[in-house]
């Protein structure tokens, strides 16, 4: 069954990293009602933020290891089909790759900077073909 979450095109995830990352999920979960889970990283916990029905809606996450120089901004994620690819069309459309890819296959992900300076993420989509294995 085709899962359209995961369309290339579409948003498929929403982070912010701070170096505040408890106090910060707290202050979400009580403006927005949004339910952390703590997801461990090895040396510290990161946040899954749940909406109120349990649905994964955002991330919290601790500016450490490899999150260390991202900014204390909303970063949203969009899948694409050829992360490569994408990033040589950045790049000729006056863009700038901001963070080289990291990770490999599904889930690899890359930080774009847009002619207008806006951040956002491009991340291989894990179901190129629409198909989410169901």
């Amino acid at each position: 069954m085709a899962d359209k979450r995961n369309r290339a095109g579409t948003i498929v995830g929403l982070d912010l990293t701070v170096t505040d990352a408890p106090g910060v999920r707290d202050f979400y979960a009580d403006v927005v009602g949004w339910k952390p889970e703590p997801l461990s990283m090895g040396t510290h916990d990161d946040y899954m933020m749940l909406a109120p029905d349990g649905t994964p809606v955002a991330g919290v996450c601790r500016k450490a290891g490899g999150n260390a120089d991202l900014p204390p901004q909303w970063i949203t994620y969009v899948a694409v089909d050829d992360l490569s690819a994408s990033l040589e069309k950045v790049t000729a459309r006056g863009g700038e790759v901001v963070r080289a890819p990291g990770g490999v296959g599904p889930g690899a992900f890359a930080l774009i900077k847009d002619p207008a300076g806006a951040t956002l993420a491009l991340m291989q989509n894990p179901y190129p073909d629409g198909d989410d294995g169901q």
